[in-house]
């Protein structure tokens, strides 16, 4: 691959990059280390008036939780494609070692594998 395209794809990842850390960022706000699930919503102890505050409470924790876990697997995954354009493998199938196509790369500049590995490799963990 040539460099102006490597270097177009290093600025996209640099980009994404900065989204997933961004997401990550965001998501703290419900940092279960330091907060007690009532601490949000100002109420001094688990019985509260509202029951329904507490379960509304503990639903966004759980979804901020599952937002920023994503967004730190895919930050792993730029990180790897990053590296894998310093090493001169980007672009290159980890499995076959075949060229990934351009337009598989412009859909997810992430890939790692062809597309019929990419199937292979989840049909096997269905089975």
């Amino acid at each position: 691959m040539d460099k102006d395209k490597l270097n177009n794809y290093r600025e996209q990842l640099l980009a994404m990059k900065a989204e997933a850390e961004e997401q990550i960022k965001g998501n703290d706000s419900y940092d279960s280390a330091k907060e007690l699930p009532n601490d949000s919503i100002g109420e001094m102890s688990t019985v509260v008036n509202h029951p329904g505050d507490l379960g509304t409470e503990l639903h966004d924790r759980e979804t901020a939780q599952t937002l920023k876990e994503s967004a730190r697997e895919r930050l792993r995954d730029i990180e790897d494609a990053l590296d894998r354009i310093e090493e001169g493998t980007y672009g290159l199938s980890e499995k076959s070692g075949k060229q990934i196509p351009e337009e598989r790369l412009q859909a997810e500049p992430t890939a790692r594998l062809l597309v019929e590995e990419q199937a292979e490799e989840e049909e096997a963990r269905r089975i």
